[in-house]
């Protein structure tokens, strides 16, 4: 047993021992202990000596000669508080009662098993647990409200957080009797030194003083919230209730269709090759809303065809079932974004009549300008009128022909606009673009068609030895780093061919610039290669292009953006080597011939499957270029190279990191069945080409590249990722100014050490009828640390900051809203007229992206949802590429905020504590004494969301609680 396991022991003997205390002979309190507490049942208690030894340890006790002093303080111990879990807890407070005759039972219960019991009666039962009976009544200052009773705590000062205090010194051992109408006062302190919310359930068990009687307890649950005007600022607005979707009954409808934006764009590029519709049976909505399993609510079309599809999805993924289990997980997240994306329908809405084009209506989009909804130019959004009750309804389709920054500008039939109103009120369906589905639907159509499986299953059988080049490079600097070096001639002389190429970086390792690097040499050693770029989003393929055109004729190089691309956001840089059409206004797809002139094209995944309905024959593409290849479901992946590329003289490199947050998908099932493992990780994973030798630890250079030297990060940062996810094998090359800049700053817990874990114990809250959870008591810690680096920035050696400089990540959407609404209305940042540029957002969002100084708020701080996060994928805990993307965004300082009696249940954030507390890097509340909640949080009831028999549809989990942005990069 530890010492702390004998200290337990010995505080409880002594409470046992209550006035026996003054016994001091060694020998007597040794009989006491062996034959009258020793052997409790379901407790394992240590020998007589050891308990002595931890008490004399502790101060608890002291020996002279043959004697034992025990020290008693005038306290009551408390048990089974956040602060303090000892080994047996129970709760042992008396209360202030009145009423007949009465004793606190006196049976020494296992204190472990009794609290399991009230936990789990409380969570049954708690109206019966809580209220007051047997004519005894517990009354309290402030009064509870069913059974809770409520502290704000305004001033904090430096002492434990919660004691009991009473005048008789009441032990299990020594009750009170009660007589009718007697009172018994206990005083409860909660004194406290930092902001928080903490939570206590104090029990108290009666028993009748007659015989047989039985016992009983009354329950009452403690919160004492310490909170700052801020933090009362950003409390719930009102009590959360959760809202469920309703489905649709289905109405007869007569469609009225808008006059679209392309109406009369002309685009060179014909569509050559067909993009069928790859709609879905009804039969699979069914399967999908009963998640797979048999139901009496089932079709007989439906449960023909559960044991073919379960059996499909279950098998193992091959070349020869490749085509068709990809539609079906394809057709399971679309059925899923159809139900996600009612969230966002809109009811009894006004538009008003575009005063540039009186041809539009405006609509007024919440949410539109950060993708939630994705509503791009091109799109449709239906409409009808909000007082047509009367079937068929009237529905008119409207065309976005312009994206604002909260509304749409919308093209309808003139129908509605000759007897438009602009009191006229609107009910608002956001429709899906099936169209990235649909060119999905086809690459893995056109990979089984092609004959890709040495491409998408490479056996390694038809790879040739070739020499590697010798290179002088376009960037010198690369010349300095073996890795890229080794990648880009590998790349050179084609040693995978025609297995893909991988390139695995690491966090801030060079992924693009060595993809770059690559792609300048086949254009110099190869004047006839022409390369294909791309990347899931805009934002990379933009960096890709940026990269390439230092060292490339703009002549040369082409950057195709799909029509749907707001010109806005177009680098100016990039506007003489792109398809903007200036007579026409628009993006526009040039003729085929053209486009097969230049070397290299770069362009969305997406985007890329125009070019082969355009009709690029396969194999005029001589590589493939896929960066951020980790983020792409693979059917999106392949949309680049089925029905472009020729695998016997083509190469393929994907560029990425298994380790880091892949697509974002909405569907659990297709997430169970393997859509979002990502190509390059399911080689990585499943192909031993790309695997690690097992002897000496090294990938094999004909097919992968390890790059191993971060430029980003102080090596504190990276210390704890290098260790869980890349071998130990990073290595330290960011500039050491800008990695050092907050190595002496005054706030650190311990100089030199650029990192902060702070401890908080917040409260996870939701409000309305959002289900997505925010911590209050996190954000205020955030606003101190932003006060603290802002009035600090510019002193004693430290950079001066922009808002663009600092990052927050948290994974809740309703913790975005609130921490944003913190930065505008927090007093003590109300001089920082420029933190509307700071960036707040999630995880995802921040992927691929550095700040000098990033900030995390982990929100989660009650054990009660733990199982929740894990069953859903959701907020950090059990996602430990979420966890990895998140702490290797910052490059001088690291600041996390959460709760370590939770996070610490996760192995990962376990490590990443423990590394912080043993650096001296740790600050916050004390949370030695809190050795976790005990293995009663284990036994809570299973927290599931579930729908009722009148609500078949029901919104992704990930939806409700996150609110991740929908995916629009055409």
């Amino acid at each position: 047993m530890t010492l702390k396991d004998c200290l337990e022991s010995g505080l409880d003997f002594i409470e046992f021992l209550g006035d026996k205390t003054t016994v001091t002979n060694r020998k007597e309190l040794r009989e006491i202990y062996n034959n009258e507490f020793r052997g409790r049942t379901g407790i394992r208690d240590p020998n007589f000596s050891s308990v002595i030894y931890a008490l004399r340890k502790f101060n608890k006790a002291y020996v002279k000669k043959e004697d034992i002093f025990i020290n008693v303080k005038p306290q009551v111990r408390v048990y089974c508080d956040q602060w303090r879990r000892p080994r047996a807890p129970q709760q042992e407070a008396p209360p202030t009662a009145s009423g007949p005759t009465a004793t606190m039972n006196a049976v020494l219960t296992p204190k472990k098993k009794m609290a399991t019991e009230v936990i789990k009666n409380l969570k049954q039962n708690r109206k019966t647990m809580t209220a007051d009976k047997g004519n005894i009544e517990i009354t309290s200052d402030p009064e509870s409200v069913d059974g809770k009773v409520l502290f704000t705590v305004e001033r904090l000062k430096e002492i434990r957080c919660f004691t009991l205090e009473d005048d008789r010194r009441l032990t299990r051992v020594s009750p009170l009797l009660l007589c009718p109408k007697e009172s018994y006062e206990v005083r409860v302190r909660y004194i406290l030194n930092h902001h928080g919310y903490f939570p206590a359930t104090m029990y108290f068990e009666f028993c009748p003083d007659q015989k047989g009687a039985t016992p009983f307890c009354i329950v009452r649950e403690m919160e004492a919230v310490a909170r700052t005007p801020l933090g009362v600022e950003l409390g719930p607005v009102s009590p959360y209730k959760a809202l469920r979707i309703q489905a649709k009954k289905p109405l007869s409808t007569v469609i009225v269709e808008g006059e679209p934006p392309e109406k009369n764009i002309v685009h060179p590029l014909k569509m050559l090759v067909k993009l069928g519709s790859y709609s879905y049976g009804p039969y699979l909505k069914e399967l999908a809303k009963c998640s797979l399993e048999d139901s009496e609510h089932l079709s007989s079309a439906a449960r023909q065809s559960l044991l073919s599809v379960r059996g499909l999805l279950q098998s193992a993924l091959q070349m020869k079932t490749y085509s068709s289990r990809f539609h079906l997980l394809l057709h399971l997240e679309e059925i899923q974004m159809e139900v996600d994306i009612r969230k966002y329908d809109l009811y009894n809405q006004t538009m008003t009549l575009d005063q540039s084009n009186k041809k539009l209506l405006t609509l007024k989009v919440p949410g539109v300008a950060e993708n939630r909804p994705s509503v791009l130019r091109g799109d449709c959004i239906k409409v009808s009128m909000s007082d047509d009750k009367h079937e068929p309804i009237t529905v008119y389709t409207g065309y976005v022909h312009r994206v604002e920054l909260d509304s749409v500008k919308l093209g309808f039939a003139k129908r509605l606009l000759q007897g438009f109103l602009c009191n006229m009120k609107f009910d608002v369906e956001f429709t899906l673009s099936r169209l990235p589905l649909r060119l999905q639907h086809r690459a893995v159509d056109l990979a089984s068609k092609q004959q890709l499986e040495e491409v998408l299953f490479p056996s390694g059988a038809a790879t040739d030895t070739v020499p590697l080049p010798e290179l002088r490079m376009f960037n010198r600097k690369m010349e300095n780093n073996p890795q890229q070096s080794a990648a880009v001639q590998h790349i050179i002389a084609g040693s995978s061919k025609p297995a893909p190429y991988l390139v695995f970086g690491p966090p801030g390792t060079g992924k693009t610039i060595t993809l770059v690097e690559a792609m300048h040499q086949i254009n110099k050693s190869n004047p006839t290669a022409h390369i294909l770029a791309c990347a899931s989003s805009n934002s990379a393929c933009d960096l890709l292009c940026e990269r390439l055109i230092v060292h490339m004729d703009p002549h040369q190089l082409y950057r195709m953006y799909a029509s749907s691309r707001d010109p806005k956001s177009i680098p100016r840089s990039l506007l003489k080597c792109c398809n903007w059409d200036e007579r026409q206004d628009c993006f526009v797809f040039p003729d085929k011939e053209s486009l097969m002139k230049y070397a290299v094209v770069v362009t969305t995944l997406i985007t890329a499957g125009r070019l082969v309905s355009g009709g690029i024959p396969v194999g005029h593409f001589t590589h493939v270029f896929v960066d951020e290849a980790g983020q792409a479901v693979e059917p999106e992946c392949i949309i680049a190279v089925a029905g472009l590329f020729s695998p016997k003289e083509g190469q393929m490199v994907l560029a990425g990191d298994p380790k880091q947050l892949g697509p974002i998908l909405r569907s659990p099932l297709a997430i169970q069945y393997g859509l979002g493992v990502p190509l390059l990780e399911r080689l990585m994973r499943d192909n031993a080409l790309y695997q690690q030798n097992p002897d000496s630890g090294h990938f094999d250079n004909r097919y992968v590249t390890k790059l191993l030297r971060n430029y980003r990060s102080h090596a504190a940062i990276l210390r704890i990722p290098s260790e869980l996810f890349y071998e130990n094998e990073l290595q330290v090359f960011a500039n050491q100014w800008d990695r050092e800049a907050y190595c002496n700053w005054e706030y650190l817990p311990r100089k030199g050490f650029p990192l902060i874990f702070h401890g908080v114990m917040g409260k996870d809250e939701r409000e309305a009828n959002s289900p997505s959870f925010f911590n209050v008591t996190e954000i205020e810690a955030l606003v101190d640390y932003l006060i603290k680096l802002l009035e600090t920035q510019g002193k004693q050696g430290l950079p001066k900051l922009n808002a663009t400089d600092i990052g927050i990540i948290t994974p809740y959407r309703k913790q975005v809203e609130k921490i944003r609404k913190a930065l505008k209305s927090a007093p003590g940042l109300k001089r920082w007229g420029d933190l509307m540029e700071l960036k707040v957002g999630s995880v995802e969002e921040f992927q691929g992206q550095e700040r000098r100084i990033i900030m995390i708020s982990t929100v989660r701080s009650s054990a009660d949802y733990v199982k929740m996060d894990k069953d859903f994928s959701i907020g950090f805990l059990s996602n430990e590429k979420r966890f990895n993307v998140a702490v290797t965004r910052a490059r001088s300082l690291l600041i996390v905020v959460g709760n370590p009696v939770i996070l610490r249940k996760d192995p990962t954030w376990a490590k990443f504590i423990s590394y912080c507390v043993n650096e001296r890097g740790y600050d916050g509340f004390d949370f030695t004494d809190a050795e976790g909640e005990d293995e009663v949080t284990a036994r809570l009831a299973n927290l599931k969301i579930c729908s009722d028999g009148d609500s078949p549809e029901i919104e992704n989990t990930h939806q409700q609680c996150e609110d991740p942005e929908w995916k629009n990069e055409h």
